[in-house]
């Protein structure tokens, strides 16, 4: 009996060893499969991220094509010259423009544009600026040095602040006197470009636009984001038509001052 017993209590002690090693083999098995799983997926993301660094590589060195050299005059206008590095630095900013619309500022139609588009903004905001400078707006050192702050605020170190005035090929100096341009810009525009104001009906017809743009989305296949109240939008949609309406009146203005001005592009 004592044998039996002996036995039967072997066998089980064996058989639970066994279950016990299957099931270690199952968790080890399913482990590297996770694993295995997780690796996939870090080569995948690694993989996209390579191609898409190469894409933008490829796309920046596109967009530098479309750069001038620096010293290069692009316009006179009424005896100011408009140099090149200043060109440089507003065609960046368009070309930004047309990729956050999703087209590529690169193809022959659009760099066209572009470059239109670059020396309109450069030609417009000389002549602006000039009539700022004839109506006597000025900007003190102290207004400058408060600007100067709220620029180097957006780098951690004085060393990043450094290093993107590099990049960017400016000297403080150099970064002082467009801080004082934009302020006597600002002045001028705020004082003496006036604009309309923005009534409920125009902030109903553009909200009723965008919900009817939405809708034909939805038909035409593509998920509908459920509209949200106009009350809750009403100050965006304000926002928007304010700029909307500031845009339109200083190209206006450019346009006026553009009348008795001598504008002479060399690009």
């Amino acid at each position: 009996m004592k044998k039996l017993m002996y036995t039967l209590l072997i066998g089980l002690i064996a058989a639970a060893l066994t279950a016990c090693g299957s099931n270690d083999d199952a968790k080890q098995s399913k482990s590297d499969d996770q694993k295995t799983a997780q690796t996939e997926k870090q080569k995948e993301a690694q993989e996209k991220q390579e191609k898409q660094e190469k894409q933008a590589k490829e796309m920046q060195k596109k967009l530098d094509k479309q750069k001038v050299d620096e010293k290069k005059t692009v316009a006179v206008v009424n005896g100011k010259k408009v140099s090149g590095e200043e060109y440089n630095a507003a065609l960046a900013t368009s070309q930004n423009q047309y990729q956050q619309m999703g087209q590529d500022p690169t193809s022959k139609e659009a760099a066209k544009q572009v470059k239109q588009q670059t020396i309109d903004n450069l030609v417009g905001q000389t002549l602006l600026l000039q009539e700022a400078e004839n109506k006597g707006y000025k900007a003190t050192d102290e207004e400058v040095n408060k600007k100067l702050k709220e620029t180097k605020k957006q780098f951690k170190t004085d060393k990043q602040f450094k290093a993107a005035l590099k990049d960017a090929g400016l000297t403080q100096s150099q970064l002082k006197s467009e801080l004082a341009d934009s302020i006597k810009y600002q002045q001028y525009v705020d004082k003496d470009i006036q604009t309309p104001e923005v009534t409920d009906k125009e902030i109903q017809d553009y909200y009723d636009q965008f919900a009817k743009q939405s809708q034909s989305q939805a038909s035409g296949g593509k998920e509908q984001s459920q509209m949200p109240k106009l009350e809750d939008v009403k100050p965006q949609i304000k926002q928007q038509l304010e700029q909307q309406k500031k845009q339109e009146a200083l190209e206006k203005k450019v346009e006026e001052l553009k009348k008795n001005a001598k504008v002479e592009v060399r690009l």
